[in-house]
């Protein structure tokens, strides 16, 4: 009887969930590893890739021109263009202006072998609709899902955030998102990034229709709470990107694209003490629990092989008991007002 409801609770990956004007399946593929993020990817492995997410039953593919500099959106438009339009979803970002250099390094940025397209950091009106425009391009797409403005925030940008934020807000850079929203060509316009305190910023400046938010509503760390929590109230979906923090949720030993501190690998081992006790892959249980908030519509999880991609779509659609994540609780490893997946 208890199996039963736990397989009738599992969410699948192509489950379609809303807030607001946003309607997204619950989990997708990030896709900068399509573009060599911290190892190599040839073209047949990153075939190979997508279309085990699509057979696994992934149909929301986020994207961005940062990644491997163009190479993981050139990479993922070709993959869709050989699909129904109105089988997918995709999401890609504004922010950053590539343009041709004579040469880039091995290794920019973390991305292996990045094509001679590097970034240059631009925010303002004509910049973003330049940008929207050469993402089409490469997407091989009229219309585009959502449009994030990449990467802005005071963490990221030190001293120059006020020049960048200037440019966002009154150098017409929402003004620009908000035209292509108007006009059709984009479903919905938000953020993606990995600092909460920017997103409140914004969400003052404008209505956002969703925020892809990487690595602040995991099972590590939940002090973004008071943000999904506005979210809600607001109408504003969020997708939660990151969900393994770096890989440290997985197996590994990084936790924010650096080597994990010991509080934070501690934390990970008490986490993965209690997985075991219930027989639950820690990864399993990472892909699942952000859902649980009521913002959030989807969790984006990236991955280098089609084997990995396959395997996290099995962990996200297992069954998990609810005696476990109220030992999470009842252990104070989550925080106390995190909503946990049904039945806890």
């Amino acid at each position: 009887m208890a199996d039963a409801a736990q397989r009738r609770d599992a969410v699948r990956a192509s489950d379609l969930r809303s807030v607001g004007r946003v309607r997204l399946p619950a989990l997708g593929l990030g896709c900068a590893q399509l573009g060599g993020l911290f190892q190599a990817m040839d073209l047949a492995e990153g075939f190979d890739l997508l279309s085990a997410a699509w057979r696994a039953g992934i149909r929301y593919f986020d994207t961005a021109p940062y990644y491997g500099y163009t190479r993981s959106e050139r990479r993922v438009g070709c993959f869709l263009s050989e699909r129904d339009r109105a089988s997918f979803t995709v999401s890609t970002k504004v922010g950053r202006l590539m343009a041709p250099a004579t040469s880039v390094g091995s290794e920019e940025f973390g991305y292996v072998a990045p094509l001679p397209f590097p970034p240059n950091y631009a925010y303002g009106y004509d910049d973003v609709l330049r940008s929207f425009e050469h993402s089409q391009q490469r997407l091989g797409l009229a219309h585009i899902d959502l449009l994030y403005v990449h990467d802005i925030g005071r963490l990221t940008h030190g001293e120059r955030h006020d020049l960048h934020w200037d440019a966002l807000t009154r150098g017409g850079g929402f003004r620009a998102l908000r035209r292509l929203r108007d006009e059709g060509a984009i479903g919905g316009i938000g953020l993606g990034v990995n600092e909460a305190a920017v997103v409140s910023d914004a969400m003052s400046e404008t209505h956002l229709d969703a925020v892809l938010l990487a690595g602040r509503h995991t099972l590590l760390e939940q002090d973004a709470l008071p943000l999904l929590d506005a979210c809600a109230r607001s109408g504003t979906a969020v997708v939660a990107a990151g969900p393994f923090n770096s890989g440290i949720l997985a197996g590994g030993t990084t936790f924010d694209y650096a080597a994990a501190p010991p509080a934070v690998t501690e934390r990970a081992r008490a986490l993965g003490a209690v997985a075991d006790l219930f027989g639950v892959p820690l990864a399993a249980a990472a892909l699942q629990f952000p859902l649980a908030h009521p913002a959030v519509v989807s969790v984006v999880a990236g991955a280098h092989s089609a084997d990995q991609v396959a395997a996290n779509v099995a962990a996200f659609e297992r069954p998990i008991p609810a005696a476990f994540w109220a030992a999470l609780r009842y252990g104070g490893l989550v925080a106390p007002a995190t909503p946990l997946p049904a039945g806890a």
